[in-house]
């Protein structure tokens, strides 16, 4: 990790440290533009209800955000009237789910 990258982005994550705000900052749009409701099931395991019209974008970025930190498991599912996208982490990565539990927050309110 550099300077340039949050504290708790782990070391293990191999997407360059340049491109790691650009990756931040998608995931911000998706929460200020798709994220209806969050929902912490246990420390390693976050629920986002999305709007179901982001499903496509919300795969490609949870596509791309596995292959680069390996620690994350999503599982994206339609619900009744909302896409469920469950997030789950090793216990030695609870910081980063946490963070993106804050960020998510941050924009649903924004």
């Amino acid at each position: 990790m550099t300077t340039d990258s949050p504290a708790w982005v782990p070391e293990s994550c191999t997407l360059p440290s340049r491109q790691q705000p650009l990756r931040l900052a998608e995931f911000d749009n998706l929460f200020a533009t798709s994220l209806l409701a969050q929902q912490r099931l246990s420390p390693t395991e976050l629920l986002w209800r999305l709007d179901p019209a982001a499903e496509a974008a919300a795969r490609d970025l949870v596509g791309r955000e596995s292959s680069c930190c390996s620690f994350f498991s999503f599982t994206l599912a339609a619900d009744t009237h909302t896409l469920r996208l469950d997030v789950r982490v090793p216990a030695a990565h609870v910081d980063v789910l946490d963070a993106l539990a804050q960020r998510a927050a941050a924009g649903m309110t924004a």
